[in-house]
């Protein structure tokens, strides 16, 4: 399968560790494309949740993905989130290809675009992180349950449904706050000169045009891999939002050579091991 070749591919909100990630078909999609140019915008592995007693081999192979492009020479950013805030006294390494920071600014088409996981604007992660960990947990556990009744529903031919995405629906507040987060984020953005503002964080892929008193920003949001399944791509001076659809998935392609499919990754599954050497890699 030929890959699509894109400038800048942006996923975000990933939360390798816990049981709703989707894994399996994010692979899939970093399999079908060739980006310049990498960004992970927070959340990618979800240290709040994260338990020696769950990491499947997907989640591995996700990883391994990511670091082949650094192998490849493909640019990889790594910008923290609040799941995985302890990275962030980490900040600014740089190894090779790999960079891990807090945000990253780039010249685009004469354009400054911005780009921050966006957990800055959450009242609740400055005031209450305890809350906010705690309704993380509920959250996760509200996906997993929502994955075993989709099971039931696809077996009898129902349509999938999304716990989650009704709850919001039903809640003015979550709507208040998400259309509040954006306001902001352009806000900020004009304030300070940049055309583009790229965030993750509420898990609500989105691209419009905000206008302030500064000015108009383009305002853009890379969803997640839990229940959106999205992304953010950049080609022919043009940001899309990308969509993973099961149907356009039905084979999985196998890649060879370094950091391949073919590797044995049965003794390379222990995270502690994994952790340890990336500990080693920054020291």
């Amino acid at each position: 399968m030929d890959k699509r070749e894109v400038d800048i591919a942006v996923i975000s909100d990933v939360h390798l560790g816990t049981y709703g990630c989707h894994a399996k078909e994010l692979l899939k999609y970093l399999k079908s494309i060739k980006p310049k140019m990498l960004i992970l915008n927070g959340d990618i592995i979800d240290i709040w949740q994260f338990s020696k007693r769950y990491w499947p081999e997907t989640h591995m192979k996700v990883v391994r993905k990511l670091m082949k492009f650094v192998a490849e020479g493909v640019p990889v950013y790594y910008l923290t989130g609040n799941h995985d805030e302890l990275l962030r006294k980490f900040a600014d390494m740089h190894m090779g290809g790999f960079h891990l920071q807090n945000k990253l600014v780039l010249e685009l088409d004469g354009k400054k675009a911005w780009f921050f996981h966006g957990d800055i604007f959450d009242v609740t992660m400055q005031h209450s992180k305890w809350l906010a960990k705690l309704g993380a947990v509920g959250y996760d556990s509200l996906i997993l349950i929502n994955s075993v009744v989709n099971w039931g529903l696809t077996l009898v031919g129902q349509d999938k449904m999304s716990f989650s995405k009704k709850i919001k629906a039903q809640f003015k507040d979550a709507v208040k706050f998400i259309n509040g987060f954006e306001q902001t984020a352009a806000e900020l953005a004009a304030k300070n000169g940049y055309g583009y503002v790229v965030c993750g964080h509420i898990h609500q892929p989105e691209k419009r045009i905000i206008s302030t008193e500064d000015g108009s920003v383009i305002y853009l949001n890379s969803g997640d891999w839990v229940e959106n399944l999205t992304a953010l791509e950049y080609a022919n001076k043009e940001w899309t939002i990308f969509k993973y659809e099961n149907k356009d998935f039905q084979t999985d392609e196998v890649e060879e050579g370094a950091l391949s499919d073919s590797e044995d990754l049965h003794s390379k599954l222990d995270i502690n091991a994994l952790l340890q050497k990336i500990k080693l890699e920054i020291v």
